[in-house]
Formats: C-alpha cells, structure tokens, sequence
C-alpha cells in the first residue's frame, strides 16, 4: 500500500509540474474562465484531464517497446509539428481579428466547455511521450511495475495532477474585470507564440532523433 502511495504521489508531482508552464491547455482553461466564468473553466479542465487519463493509458503500453520502436516517437512528434504550426497560424490570425472591446461574462453551456477540453487535450499528443518517459523511470528505478493497480494508480495519477495545476490556472486568473479583460485581449498572442515555441522544440527533437547513434 505504501508503494502504492509513493507511485501515486510521485507521479502526481510529475503530471502537476508538467503543467507549470504556460502551454496550450493551461492558457485556454485560463482564457475560458476569464471569458465565460470559472465554473466554465472547471469543466473545461475536468475534459482535458479525462484527455489525460486515456493519453497516460496509451504512454504506459508504448513505454514497453519504446526503446525498440522510435518510430512511434517520430510519428507522433511528426503530427505534432504540423498541429502546434496551424493552431500557432490560427490563433495570430484570431489575435489580429480581435478588436479591444470590453469582456462580460455570457451564459455559455458547459457541455461545449467540456468538449472543448477535450478537444484541444487529443490534440496535445505531447503528454504521451512525456508520460511514456516518466513510466520507463519508475519502472527503472522500481517505483512500478507493469500490474493493473500499478497502472492504474499511475494513470489516475496523471489525470488527478493535470487537473490540479489546470484548476489553479483557473482560478488564479479570474481575480477581476480588469484582470480578465487585459488578460483575454492578448491571450491569443500569446498560445500564437507559444505554438511557435512548440514547432521550433519539436523540429530540434526530429533532427535529434534523426541523427545515427554511434
């Protein structure tokens, strides 16, 4: 049960952190409360973190042959250079749409905000490898191994961290109508820029991952 605990806690500290820096989904479950309240937030948060769940899944099965099949990291990073290119090209184009106008709170349904969430979190397929990394660690270092209580406290988790660090976007945020609209008008720059910092570390990882080993 204690490792239980330690595997659960750990992981938990990984998924959290992972989530630390201003990124795709922190930066719109942020931009989702300012604009629509936080409960909006909230369930946007709740479908990504499911998102999360179902991606720690996929990472715990390739962990297994990750070091015998790098072309399944190559593919996925593949596919997410092409996805962080177009949102990076959406999102600057919605930025330069997006005349300054004063931000009010609308009623909005939260199923869309759910689905939402869970939209832009398959789109990340980031977690996957970072997840698939973290397992081939604990397994390593003899944190877990591959049962069904061990993957399933590893895969809960990375859902529960997620959702941790994501709740607190939400709510650090959403302080005030002023706050808010600041915040809302330049949003859009800043997941356009983010989106460029993506596409540039995921073309040095290509090339890194091209090169021969010696």
């Amino acid at each position: 049960m204690t490792d239980l605990i330690i595997l659960f806690f750990v992981t938990f500290s990984a998924a959290l952190l992972g989530v630390v820096p201003p990124g795709l989904i922190n930066i719109t479950a942020a931009k989702i409360s300012t604009q629509k309240g936080k409960m909006n937030g909230v369930i946007f948060a709740i479908g990504a973190s499911l998102v999360v769940v179902i991606q720690a899944i996929i990472a715990v099965t390739i962990s297994k042959y990750l070091h015998y099949n790098q072309e399944v990291i190559d593919i996925l990073l593949k596919v997410a250079l092409v996805i962080f290119g177009l949102l990076g090209i959406y999102f600057f184009i919605k930025a330069l749409k997006n005349k300054e106008k004063r931000i009010r709170m609308v009623k909005v349904s939260k199923k869309s905000s759910f689905f939402k969430g869970i939209f832009l979190a398959t789109l990340n397929v980031l977690p996957i490898p970072y997840f698939a990394g973290l397992n081939a660690l604990w397994k390593v270092s003899g944190l877990m191994e591959f049962t069904i209580i061990d993957i399933i406290t590893f895969v809960f988790a990375a859902g529960f961290g997620t959702f941790a660090m994501l709740y607190m976007y939400v709510f650090y945020f959403d302080k005030s109508q002023s706050g808010s609209g600041k915040f809302s008008k330049y949003s859009d720059y800043i997941l356009s820029a983010l989106m460029l910092v993506l596409v540039i570390v995921t073309l040095v990882r290509i090339f890194y991952n091209s090169q021969p080993t010696t």
